[in-house]
């Protein structure tokens, strides 16, 4: 896409999960692989917040940590502005770019160092890509920063023990924007907050969007929370997209099976009477994953073609589907 800021094309992510030398020596098993991703692409546009959605253990977090750096990719490409991130071997070479990407943990307590007050938390993303030339500087940038995520300079002094989980999740982001960032990752920022301080969260990311030109990619779980922030959304299944289109579309007319079991666990306020399906049964094993379509044990409209060919993400309306029941007609709209 001609104004993606990032692109991803085809990317894998494996985990050697054998058991030791000796064992398969003994028994004879081979080596065995946890594919968490598994051939995922996209893009995101300038300005864009793009989600991720799915069950627990589809991947969406491995994800994420591909995108900023944290794990180097088995396969396939992450571009940001046209730099394939995978190239990039040396400190020296992230750092640029780890300037521009950041990322903001689901747990706000487990990714704040204890022992450090908050201003020294806030400053170290300036101190280490020498953004300021000295410390008064550097003290007066952070005092902006804690009031532009509406805290005060004074509760620079503190340590994060002293606040509350949506005050902690305030320091994560001012410490994110430190680096002045083009892009956050955004995982499951709100999922360890109470309902009414999610809102808050949430708010204040699409207000310092809106201020600062950020992109985002926010991982999720919560349906409703990404019809609230999201321009565009991206269904995983087991390491896979099974459906990616506009948020308004996808939640007017889901295409995969998938994504309509999903969206029909969301509570109906309007009490319309609607005929709901539970999504039945567990994911699938990753280290032995079912033949073709991976969804096919759980999928009411599986067949044949289903359990031995998988399918590929197509253009189905203004949107692309990973489905062979969708394709061939038989999934009512």
């Amino acid at each position: 896409m001609a104004d993606a800021l990032l692109e991803i094309d085809d990317l894998a992510l494996g985990f050697d999960v054998s058991p030791p030398l000796l064992a398969r020596l003994l028994t004879g098993a081979g080596r065995r692989t946890l594919r968490a991703v598994d051939g995922v692409s996209f893009s995101i546009e300038r300005g864009q917040t793009f989600a991720l959605v799915g069950e627990s253990g589809c991947g969406k977090s491995s994800l994420a940590r591909l995108v900023v750096g944290l794990y180097r990719p088995s396969a396939g490409r992450v571009a940001l502005d046209g730099i394939d991130l995978a190239r990039l071997r040396t400190r020296a070479q992230m750092a640029p770019v780890r300037r521009r990407v950041q990322m903001i943990f689901q747990d706000p307590y487990a990714s704040l160092n204890p022992r450090w007050r908050v201003r020294d938390i806030v400053a170290e993303p300036i101190r280490t890509h020498r953004l300021l030339p000295n410390e008064s500087a550097i003290r007066a940038r952070v005092d902006e920063l804690l009031r532009q995520v509406s805290l005060a300079p004074q509760d620079g002094e503190k340590f994060p023990h002293a606040f509350s989980g949506g005050q902690r999740q305030r320091v994560s982001i001012a410490r994110a924007l430190a680096s002045e960032p083009e892009f956050l990752v955004l995982d499951e920022p709100t999922s360890a907050l109470d309902v009414s301080v999610q809102a808050q969260i949430l708010n204040l990311m699409k207000d310092l969007q809106r201020r600062l030109g950020l992109t985002y990619l926010f991982i999720s779980h919560n349906l409703a929370v990404i019809y609230h922030v999201a321009d565009r959304v991206g269904v995983m299944y087991l390491g896979r997209l099974v459906e990616l289109a506009e948020t308004a579309a996808l939640f007017s007319r889901p295409r995969h099976p998938y994504t309509q079991l999903l969206l029909d666990t969301v509570p109906d306020i309007g009490m319309s009477g609607r005929a709901r399906r539970p999504v039945i049964g567990e994911v699938p094993n990753p280290i032995d994953p079912p033949p073709g379509c991976p969804f096919h044990p759980r999928c009411p409209h599986a067949f044949d073609r289903c359990r031995s060919e998988r399918p590929h993400l197509r253009a189905v309306g203004a949107g692309l589907v990973s489905c062979h029941a969708v394709e061939e007609g038989r999934v009512p709209a």
